[in-house]
């Protein structure tokens, strides 16, 4: 009988432990959007964490007629990208990132974290100007 309730127990472990796994560690998808960076910080009360949005040109919707969010919500872990991100408020960036199926405290407030600034740029801009060019 206690070896019976050993394998139980031990069973359950590890039903546990790939649960966990697959909410919280397992990559759901990867991908990579662009837009301009809003606004991105430095929050929490017990974890800190880097959180930030990416507000994406164009509208698009799965109805006609009706709009949708181009907002990109995300995370960030890697001390790196946070500085890279920091220096490119409203700049135009693309971002890879993964997203995951749970969210944890010390990883962020977003499903989606973002791994790596592909590439950040001027908005269209070329001398910080509205006007147009002119001799």
């Amino acid at each position: 009988m206690k070896k019976f309730a050993w394998i139980s127990g031990l069973i359950l472990v590890v039903i546990f432990g790939v649960f966990f796994w697959w909410k919280f560690y397992f990559v759901f998808g990867e991908g990579v959007k662009a837009g301009s960076v809003n606004y991105f910080v430095k929050k929490g009360v017990l974890f800190k964490t880097y959180e930030g949005r990416v507000v994406q040109e164009g509208f698009q919707s799965p109805t006609a007629g009706g709009l949708q969010s181009n907002e990109f919500r995300f995370s960030v872990v890697d001390e790196e990208v946070a500085l890279e991100l920091e220096r490119s408020s409203g700049k135009h960036v693309e971002l890879r990132y993964k997203e995951y199926n749970g969210i944890l405290p010390w990883r962020g407030t977003s499903n989606f974290v973002v791994t790596e600034v592909l590439s950040s740029n001027e908005s269209g801009k070329t001398d910080g100007s509205a006007l147009p060019y002119t001799k």
